[in-house]
């Protein structure tokens, strides 16, 4: 009997030795950007990002499963100028008094081949949430020889209607209701 379990035991082992399991990632805010773009009544772009953003990635490349929660702190949006900064952020645009942090919540990523080619998941601006796709137009994992560690991560973006979100700032005038949005992330494996 004590035998049987012995082996019972080690075949219990053995066939969950093969099962993938995710590895958790945290976002490096140095290698993580994310931005935006917007025409400017039809002659140039106007652009900006947000300094301050925090996350967590679970991912699983053997499984190709993965989730991934972003937060953005909407004060931190950087244009390189103060005033069109203090704008964005006002409760005209953004109202980062009221909503302070856009979020961006995924639990699907598609994969072409081995390489992850979308993250779908919810946007949250503005305290309004909307499904996005973003499309990765780069990904891959590597090993960091300076934190010597697993970092994997990609170039993302999307075009999103902005009016979805309540940010119906400029409609009037004719600014466009696109906006481009572009995220570099880089995670650490932890």
């Amino acid at each position: 009997m004590r035998k049987s379990l012995s082996l019972l035991a080690a075949a219990a082992v053995l066939s969950t030795a093969g099962i993938a399991q995710a590895a958790d990632y945290a976002i490096d805010p140095t290698h993580t950007f994310a931005t935006f773009e917007i025409g400017h009544f039809g002659t140039t772009t106007n652009r900006a990002r947000f300094d301050k953003k925090e996350g967590k990635v679970s991912f699983d490349k053997a499984a190709k499963t993965g989730k991934v929660d972003i937060s953005i702190d909407i004060a931190s949006v950087n244009s390189g100028t103060a005033m069109f900064d203090k704008h964005l952020a006002s409760a005209e645009i953004l109202n980062a008094e009221k909503f302070p942090k856009a979020q961006f919540v995924s639990s699907k990523f598609v994969f072409s081949g081995d390489k992850v080619s979308a993250v779908e998941g919810n946007l949250t601006i503005a305290g309004k949430t909307q499904p996005v796709t973003l499309k990765a137009t780069q990904f891959n994992c590597y090993d960091s020889p300076m934190l010597k560690r697993e970092v994997c991560g990609g170039d993302f973006e999307a075009t999103i209607d902005r009016t979805a979100f309540g940010v119906n700032y400029g409609i009037d005038w004719g600014f466009p209701k696109n906006v481009r949005l572009v995220l570099q992330v880089e995670a650490v494996k932890q």
